[in-house]
């Protein structure tokens, strides 16, 4: 599962590597082929967020014990995934100012006023925006940590339950042993007292055997 993980790692690495370089490349191309990089940069975004989908499905099914660290290099990625994308916006907001320049040229000091409005207010929207990410970034890492609190709250629950279990097991064994000891005390007692009560009658059947004997002596001695 976690090599899934890793080989998911490794082309989000590559990726993002690609667009970081397009990105940069942006600014610098002729109109015709910085529009077919937009668009293929925009794809490829696609294909990241896709990764960064699987790759979270992978850590969700990773053990509590086992999931912090994947989870930290999660919300590394996602991060590094949201600044692509602001980079990504600023790179297009340059490339259509500088589309509109190329087709306004230089018609007044008025365009380039509402050019230079223009972009501060969608600086501003860009600021918004990336203000919204941050919020949004740290709702889901607190939400993460909320859902890996109460699976880490459900396993012990279900240790405490399983332990509760083998207790009693141990109670009820306990008190069948103690069950049995009394049986066989009982056993024993009633053993002793056969053997003690068959002694008795040895002695007396020996007392009386002497007794006959000594009789039959006495009455031998005594005849004429």
């Amino acid at each position: 599962m976690s090599s899934d993980f890793e080989g998911y790692e490794q082309d989000f690495a590559v990726l993002t590597a690609e667009i970081t370089g397009k990105i940069a490349r942006v600014p610098r191309l002729p109109p015709d082929e910085k529009k077919q990089m937009v668009a293929n940069v925009e794809k490829q975004l696609e294909e990241a967020k896709e990764l960064l989908e699987q790759m979270d499905l992978e850590v969700r099914e990773i053990p509590p014990q086992s999931r912090g660290m994947y989870s930290n290099r999660m919300r590394s990625y996602k991060q590094e995934m949201g600044k692509l994308e602001t980079d990504f916006r600023r790179s297009r907001i340059a490339y259509s100012d500088e589309v509109r320049n190329e087709l306004l040229g230089d018609d007044g000091n008025s365009s380039e006023n509402q050019l230079l409005k223009l972009r501060e207010e969608r600086a501003h929207l860009l600021d918004n925006t990336e203000r919204l990410e941050r919020s949004s970034r740290r709702l889901e890492a607190g939400y993460q940590i909320a859902v890996e609190t109460e699976q880490i709250g459900q396993e012990m629950l279900e240790n405490l339950s399983h332990d509760r279990e083998k207790i009693q097991r141990a109670r009820e064994r306990l008190r069948e042993t103690d069950a049995n000891l009394g049986k066989s005390s009982r056993v024993l007692t009633g053993m002793l007292r056969r053997i003690i009560q068959n002694r008795i009658l040895v002695v007396i059947l020996g007392i009386i055997l002497v007794i006959t004997i000594l009789t039959a002596i006495t009455f031998s001695v005594r005849k004429p």
